[in-house]
């Protein structure tokens, strides 16, 4: 990694505890730095206070009053370019996921190595 280059800082959405500590826990090791929160609302927190963020990970049947692609698109709102990955078990609300371009879907159960290069992938075509 370039001197000037940070890792990839990667706002995780998830409201299963365990899944999240799981995930997070693979993105850290994998070298990403991590925010990882359980609901919509503290994730819009994270972005609207300026926090850094390369990459928006979110499950898309989150429990409150927004879910996964409702955040999506007011994350979009707030920062146009954020990449956006889906991540669900459920295949229900594909049909909403079109609202926000640019998206990509990863169905649970997925394997954390290979969505950490998804996420490499993602980070490398954005720059």
């Amino acid at each position: 990694m370039p001197m000037d280059a940070h890792p990839s800082r990667v706002l995780l959405v998830e409201d299963e505890f365990l899944l999240n500590l799981t995930v997070a826990e693979a993105l850290e090791e994998h070298g990403f730095q991590v925010h990882s929160v359980c609901n919509a609302k503290d994730a819009l927190e994270h972005l609207t206070c300026g926090a850094p963020c390369d990459v928006l990970l979110t499950d898309i049947n989150l429990a409150g009053s927004i879910d996964g692609t409702e955040l999506a698109e007011l994350a979009r709102k707030l920062r146009p370019n954020l990449p956006v990955i889906y991540a669900s078990g459920s295949v229900g609300k594909l049909d909403r996921l079109a609202s926000v371009p640019g998206t990509v879907f990863v169905a649970k159960p997925y394997n954390p190595d290979k969505l950490c290069l998804m996420i490499e992938r993602i980070m490398a075509t954005s720059h």
